[in-house]
């Protein structure tokens, strides 16, 4: 997005399509803080009253199947390098939908590992702050080491509900890979974070 009143417009436009906040999120990779904000400031409101965020748009990326492969196979390679300091295994890549999808399709295959989905907040859940669920039609991650993928992470909620409830089955999850790392972390939850890009906000 070139600005701000793009980035609005964009929000409003997903919400008139029967979007909710954390979809809205999702589609233009910032907080739900930020997607509040954008739906609801005035025009004259000033830049300083807006949550500290930063958009992240990498459809040059997830336009392109090919482009899509590389990244998936660097980040394969980052989560390779990572468990390998602990002689861990994969048994298991966990999308998140529906960003994460292609990629952690392409790492599971790159890994020769199973695959699951995991769907995030819809509007009901959302309002209730029910968890998110993992999708019956792909691997069950029962007692599994799993790799979560996703492309970016903003407050790490979601990531934190997977590893929650991956835990919750008896899984274990062993490691988070993203493109963009917008928390400048090396962990959540205890497992560690491999990124491409990790921005650290310097204010």
């Amino acid at each position: 997005m070139k600005n701000i009143e793009e980035l609005v417009h964009k929000a409003m436009e997903l919400q008139s399509n029967g979007l909710v906040t954390g979809q809205i999120a999702n589609e233009l990779n910032v907080s739900r803080d930020t997607v509040t904000w954008l739906l609801t400031r005035s025009k004259i409101e000033t830049v300083s009253s807006a949550p500290k965020d930063i958009s992240v748009n990498w459809s040059s990326i997830g336009k392109s199947s090919f482009r899509l492969r590389y990244i998936s196979q660097a980040l394969c390679d980052m989560m390779l390098e990572s468990i390998s300091k602990t002689d861990t295994t994969v048994d298991m890549v966990v999308g998140i939908g529906t960003s994460g999808i292609p990629m952690a399709i392409m790492v599971a295959e790159e890994l020769g590992t199973e695959f699951a989905i995991f769907h995030g907040y819809d509007s009901h859940k959302e309002k209730e702050k029910k968890r998110g669920i993992f999708s019956h039609n792909f691997g069950n991650v029962a007692g599994k080491k799993c790799i979560i993928v996703d492309d970016v992470m903003s407050s790490g909620s979601t990531i934190i509900d997977v590893i929650d409830q991956l835990r919750d089955t008896g899984a274990d999850p062993v490691g988070v890979a993203v493109i963009v790392d917008k928390m400048n972390t090396d962990t959540v939850d205890d497992v560690p974070v491999c990124s491409l890009v990790r921005i650290a906000r310097v204010d």
